[in-house]
C-alpha cells in the first residue's frame, strides 16, 4: 500500500492511526488508491456537515446590538 502510495511505511501507519498532523494530499492518494475518493469530497461539504453547521451557529452572537446614530459629528 505504500508503494501504491508513494509515502515511507512511517506516513502509512500514521494515516492508519489517523494522525492529524498528515497532509490531506496524503489522504486524498490512499482514498483514491482505495476507490473512495467520493467520502473525500462528502467530508469537504459543509453544508451536510450537521455538527459543523451546529458548532458555527453557537459562534453567533445571541443578540445584536444597534449602535446609536445620533453621534456628534468630529471636529476637525
Amino acid at each position: 500500500m505504500a508503494d501504491r502510495l508513494q509515502v515511507s511505511t512511517a506516513t502509512l501507519r500514521r494515516l492508519e492511526r489517523g494522525d492529524p498532523s498528515l497532509a490531506m494530499g496524503t489522504l486524498a492518494k490512499a482514498l483514491l488508491v482505495l476507490n473512495a475518493l467520493e467520502r473525500f469530497s462528502h467530508m469537504l461539504n459543509t453544508g451536510t456537515d450537521d455538527l459543523g453547521l451546529q458548532l458555527m451557529d453557537a459562534g453567533l452572537p445571541k443578540r445584536i446590538s444597534r449602535k446609536s446614530s445620533s453621534r456628534e459629528p468630529e471636529i476637525l
